[in-house]
């Protein structure tokens, strides 16, 4: 049994510098719009991708939420029950927060 987790968009970020210096079309590239600042999800279960978010950025953070989802704790963190994970997208990385939530 997992416990249910929120997934909430933290921060969107665009390397500009980055996506100038490293891509044929730059001009083609912008923030993430593939969820939007504060989106939340609500994961019921760790192994099915909720709709609204890429595979990528659930293939990143998946491993969070199952850690999550099992009752691990990070201590670093303000909110044991928490955890922070960014989808690896180099020019455009997306920062999720993923926190148990209690029933």
């Amino acid at each position: 049994m997992y416990h249910k987790c929120k997934v909430t968009v933290i921060q969107r970020g665009f390397n500009k510098e980055i996506v100038n210096s490293y891509t044929k079309n730059p001009e083609n590239f912008s923030i993430c719009d593939r969820v939007e600042d504060n989106q939340e999800f609500i994961i019921s279960n760790p192994y099915e991708m909720p709709e609204g978010i890429c595979a990528s950025a659930w293939a990143d953070l998946r491993p969070y939420i199952l850690a999550i989802a099992s009752g691990s704790t990070f201590d670093i963190m303000k909110e044991k029950n928490s955890a922070l994970a960014t989808c690896t997208d180099l020019f455009r990385p997306v920062i999720f927060k993923i926190e148990k939530i209690d029933e």
